[in-house]
Order: structure tokens, then C-alpha cells, then sequence
């Protein structure tokens, strides 16, 4: 398998994942991903394996669902951008949102591979306001 479709094949697990250790097989060991700053995370994250699985059931907590429209993939050697469309379907109140509400971001990944598994993910993701 490619790498655009690893990528993809990931981000469709995430969107249809029960639990994170679904999303394990996609990762390297020594994985690092990068959230920058946005409305949602107020400082730069950094997490490990470990962080990634908490920060992953926070999340399932968060949303009843979510889904990733791919709008445009880049590859440069063993990196893969994404632009993307993210939606959102809350499980409780965000914000001025109420649970069963839409929130919806736009987001660029970028995804750099050891050995077919993820070693590097950093994100850029700008929310639509909360109203």
C-alpha cells in the first residue's frame, strides 16, 4: 500500500474506530504528533503513543461522530499532506453548541513515515466559530 493510501486508510479508521487501538497499527513506536495551537487547544500539544490513546478516548467522549473530507494530498518522499474538511457531530455542549450539533474545521496534517508506520503527524486545524 502507498502512502496517500495509508493515510487514507487511517483517517477512514479514525472516522469508524470503537476504540484507539484500532488506529495502533498505523503508528510507529516512537510516534510524535504536533497539535498547534487553535480554538480548541489554547497551546501547542505534543503527544506520544500514550498521550495519543488519552487524548483519543477524551475524544470519543467529545463526539458522537466524526468524518474527514480529503479536498486535496501531498506527497513529498516519505511525508503526506492533506488538506481536509472535518465534521464534527458533538455528544455534548461545546461552546454555544448543543449536543447532536455540527462543528465543522478545516485542517492540514502532515504525516511523515518510518517504515510504513507513522512517526511524525503535526496538525493545523482552524474550527469554525463555536455560534
Amino acid at each position: 500500500m502507498n502512502l496517500e493510501e495509508t493515510v487514507k486508510k487511517f483517517l477512514h479508521t479514525l472516522e469508524n474506530r470503537e476504540s484507539f487501538e484500532e488506529l495502533i497499527p498505523f503508528y510507529h513506536p516512537d510516534v510524535e504528533q504536533i497539535e498547534f495551537p487553535n480554538t480548541l487547544t489554547k497551546h501547542k500539544a505534543v503527544r506520544n503513543l500514550d498521550a495519543l490513546k488519552e487524548a483519543g478516548k477524551a475524544g470519543k467522549n467529545v463526539l458522537r461522530s466524526e468524518k474527514y473530507d480529503i479536498v486535496k494530498t501531498h506527497s513529498v518522499g516519505s511525508t503526506i499532506i492533506i488538506e481536509a474538511v472535518w465534521t464534527g457531530i458533538l455528544a455534548i455542549p461545546i461552546g454555544k453548541l448543543e449536543p447532536g450539533s455540527e462543528m465543522k474545521a478545516y485542517f492540514a496534517q502532515f504525516y511523515e513515515f518510518v517504515d510504513g508506520k507513522i512517526i511524525s503527524q503535526r496538525n493545523y486545524d482552524c474550527f469554525e466559530p463555536f455560534e
